[in-house]
């Protein structure tokens, strides 16, 4: 019987290449209920996920220990297609096949198992089909089991989601870990990304731990003391519910890197017209100068900036409101919008959920605050928003966020957050989302020494792992220093601009930093854009080196950098992706003879070739791509 139920609760993706598959250890149709990952690969089958534990306990009764097996539904094809204005690929795909696994407890409660495989990963959900009623969820039992020699790529868990991730081969190091999580299965032939997907107001963000047990990375709600401990730490749900998604990418790191699992699971955009929602790059004041919106001067010579290099946008940060030397907000604005650039403004979150006190605070808090302050955004010509300090994934939180980002819908405000979250697939459901920071980013070349060594490898983990799961707002392809300098070349820097996906993507050095540029690199930086129609990883190990290949229209962007800190690389770059019949006019910008110096190739290519591209020591290079009539 166990067999027959075991053929009854299996799920393959489409193409047949990834299974999941419901069982029981006691072999029995009543008890825990595990889920297994398997994939197919050179015609071999591997677990890759041996067990995954099921269930929840609410705070009326359990969902995890006593489930009994009533019925599994017969497979749906999922099958969606639509587009994405900003992100890795704008023509995205739905496509998985489903099954629904219904349960009951000893009380007769019923729990279903929503179950999709994708041909780049699983997804799963859970759902009390009952109409009514409003319960707490007290624990929720999903745990993975990771064998040791697993090797993991794993960030430890803080509510604003910027630290390094560390590279481990078993479970020793016991703590909360942070979204997404990457694993290299022991035989290395398999690679996984666990995240979660379709968060909403009914649930509250979660993240990994392995604290009671080294070998099981189990989902966790957020500690009482994030958000200066306001709000509650276990979610209150309502009836009819359905869980986020907890959601399993799987397969080559090129099928990682290339996926749109995460926001294919999300519900479909909210927001019908959607012509104002424009991607692009904006110069940004704060990294070179931290209290640079205070200087009327300083924010006029940062509109300058994306005038002269064809940026549309540029970001007031902090303390906007007590502009002075020359000019006052108003002036500012008038400025920025004579140059033809548009201007996004910052704002702190505000509440009791944060410390921080800076100003402008409380403005975006309630429905009220929003639209009074969106009504005078629109008046004064400003097309975005930038919030920061959520310091918390409670559920209240969630909700904070999501109904900012239905009110700026409204206003037709593009939304960026900032010291918050990392991506839950929102951007599909709500396009005005641009970007998210939740990352180690250029800000930390500010806040101490500690940067400078580990920003080589930290960039050549990130494509591998946060940015996979959405936009990533890095701030960066900065050539000069702040208060800490860098290490990684100037090919390096400039590779960053393609290898880093961000719906509004803030190039964050100084005006004199890019005029000083050699023509080719400035000319680079005026037209790589910044939302793609397609991405493929060319090659690359998570923290050692990364090469991706970008499409926007017919044109093609590479950029690839190298972490290596011993010696230069010798790289041959084919051109295998691109199209057979079709020569492109290449130009190649890649490390000169030293760390600040560019070496520029001007040839024609066709998918044929290879061409041979020097790294220097945490060095990299980028190359444009355009077909010739």
């Amino acid at each position: 019987s166990l067999s027959a139920l075991a053929q009854k609760t299996t799920v393959a993706s489409p193409n047949q290449k990834i299974s999941v598959e419901l069982f029981n250890t006691q072999e029995s149709e009543t008890g825990e209920w595990f889920l297994k990952v398997k994939y197919l690969h050179q015609d071999k089958t591997s677990e890759v996920i041996p067990q995954i534990a099921l269930g929840l306990a609410r705070s009326d009764q359990d969902f995890s220990k006593q489930l009994k097996f009533l019925k599994v539904g017969k497979v749906v094809s999922i099958n969606e297609k639509y587009t994405a204005i900003h992100g890795k690929r704008s023509e995205c795909s739905n496509l998985a096949n489903e099954i629904v696994i219904s349960f009951q407890n000893p009380s007769k409660a019923k729990l279903n198992l929503i179950l999709r495989a994708y041909n780049d990963g699983v997804a799963f959900r859970y759902e009390f089909p009952e109409k009514s009623g409003s319960f707490v969820v007290k624990d929720e039992l999903t745990a993975y089991s990771i064998p040791d020699s697993t090797q993991r790529w794993l960030e430890k868990f803080n509510p604003a989601n910027e630290g390094l991730y560390s590279t481990l081969k078993d479970g020793k190091v016991q703590q909360d870990w942070g979204y997404p999580a990457l694993f290299n299965t022991p035989g290395k032939d398999c690679w996984y990304l666990i995240h979660e997907a379709g968060l909403d107001r009914n649930y509250c963000g979660t993240k990994l731990s392995n604290a009671a047990d080294k070998t099981k990375y189990k989902l966790t709600f957020p500690d009482q003391w994030n958000g200066r401990g306001k709000g509650e730490s276990q979610p209150t749900i309502s009836l009819p519910w359905k869980s986020p998604w907890r959601v399993v990418v799987v397969g080559s790191l090129a099928d990682i890197v290339e996926s749109t699992l995460v926001d294919d699971v999300c519900p479909p955009s909210v927001i019908a017209k959607t012509d104002w929602i424009k991607p692009g790059v904006a110069s940004w004041n704060y990294w070179s100068d931290n209290h640079g919106t205070r200087s009327y001067k300083t924010v006029c010579a940062f509109a300058d900036l994306a005038a002269d290099m064809g940026w549309p946008y540029t970001l007031l940060d902090w303390e906007w409101d007590g502009m002075g030397d020359g000019g006052k907000l108003e002036d500012a604005l008038k400025y920025i919008q004579k140059k033809g650039i548009k201007p996004l403004m910052w704002y702190n979150s505000g509440g009791d959920h944060t410390w921080v006190a800076s100003t402008p605070k409380d403005r975006m808090l309630t429905h009220e605050n929003r639209v009074e302050e969106f009504t005078k955004l629109k008046k004064l010509g400003v097309v975005g928003v930038k919030i920061d300090f959520f310091e918390s994934e409670k559920q209240d939180m969630i909700k904070y966020y999501l109904d900012i980002l239905d009110d700026a819908a409204q206003f037709e405000m593009l939304v960026y957050f900032h010291g918050c979250l990392v991506p839950r697939g929102w951007a599909r459901t709500y396009p005005n989302l641009m970007t998210y920071e939740g990352v180690r980013g250029t800000e930390w070349y500010n806040n101490g020494p500690e940067f400078t060594a580990t920003a080589p490898e930290h960039n050549a983990v990130l494509p591998f792992t946060r940015n996979v799961v959405g936009a990533m707002d890095y701030t960066p392809v900065t050539f000069t220093n702040s208060q800490f300098p860098h290490i990684t070349s100037y090919g390096h820097e400039l590779a960053l601009s393609v290898l880093f996906e961000s719906g509004i993507q803030h190039f964050a050095d100084r005006p004199e930093g890019y005029y000083a540029l050699p023509d080719a690199a400035k000319t680079f930086l005026r037209t790589v854009p910044n939302a793609w129609d397609d991405t493929k990883l060319l090659d690359g190990y998570p923290g050692k080196d990364v090469t991706i290949a970008r499409r926007k229209g017919n044109d093609w962007y590479v950029g690839g950098i190298s972490a290596d800190n011993m010696r230069e690389k010798r790289k041959k770059l084919s051109f295998g992706f691109l199209p057979e019949g079709v020569k492109y006019k290449l130009t190649l910008i890649a490390d000169g003879n030293h760390d600040k110096e560019f070496s520029t190739q001007y040839l024609v290519v066709d998918n044929t070739s290879v061409v041979d591209v020097k790294m220097l020591r945490r060095g990299g290079f980028v190359a444009s791509l355009k077909p010739m009539k």
